[in-house]
């Protein structure tokens, strides 16, 4: 009998699942927190995560809210200063892989946290880039995970906070010391994937129930499909479990209660 999900957890699933055990990620508050989260309790218990505020193998027991939630210092192994952190942890190369949110998308991958407009006379200023420049420059690959909407998946982002691929797609190329970029793109629709040789973003694998016409519809720009296009294996029982549990846990706490 089919366990049913919604679009959400197949999206946070599906997200979980590109983390392989014993991989070091830096992870960013929201959903990016979510997958890793899961994946951790799930399938590879020995993953690395480490957020931005300098903690090192943390295991909260609920999602934090930001980088400063107390859950993370004392579920971590230990906590280094941010100056650390990026320095000899992020731009040493000990990174595997860097776990992404973000307000706008393009085409080539870049990320847009910064504002919605004009950068002279915004509509909407965001809170910024954080870490995610620097964890775009020097994780070894980045994976991003958002929900799909034309709001979101822009052809040109309003401004470039996090590099993906540049304007032209050519962002990294020729710049040594600097990690491959996105390689995957997460939503609750699909899953995308940079063109070896353009680097424009294009499908590969539908969620359950999704058509090429319903990311085609949610898409800023002409979005195209790989040919051996696949679908995305659907939730287990077990990890729907364990996802909702963590979220209830999360909801309980944050609400006050024990």
């Amino acid at each position: 009998m089919r366990t049913e999900y919604t679009s959400a957890e197949m999206m946070t699933v599906t997200a979980a699942r590109a983390l392989e055990n014993g991989m070091t990620c830096f992870v960013g508050i929201g959903l990016p927190s979510e997958a890793a989260n899961l994946a951790r309790l799930t399938h590879a218990p020995d993953v690395v995560l480490i957020y931005e505020s300098g903690t090192l193998q943390t295991k909260p027991e609920v999602l934090p809210l930001s980088i400063g939630d107390g859950e993370l210092c004392e579920s971590a192994l230990t906590t280094v200063s941010v100056p650390e952190m990026f320095r000899y942890w992020l731009q040493g190369g000990h990174i595997d892989v860097g776990f992404l949110g973000t307000a706008q998308i393009d085409r080539y991958a870049n990320l847009n946290t910064t504002l919605i407009g004009d950068y002279h006379d915004p509509k909407v200023r965001l809170p910024g880039g954080g870490g995610a420049p620097e964890i775009a420059t020097n994780a070894g690959e980045v994976f991003i995970t958002l929900k799909h909407s034309k709001r979101t998946f822009v052809k040109d982002v309003d401004f470039v906070t996090t590099l993906g691929f540049g304007r032209d797609g050519k962002g990294r190329d020729g710049v040594p010391n600097i990690g491959r970029g996105p390689t995957r793109v997460i939503t609750d629709l699909c899953v995308m994937k940079p063109d070896p040789e353009t680097r424009e973003l294009v499908v590969v694998s539908l969620h359950p129930g999704v058509t090429a016409q319903d990311v085609i519809e949610a898409t800023g720009w002409e979005i195209r499909f790989v040919e051996a296009l696949e679908s995305t294996p659907e939730p287990s029982a077990r990890e729907l479990e364990v996802l909702r549990e963590l979220k209830e846990r999360t909801n309980r706490k944050h609400a006050g209660e024990a």
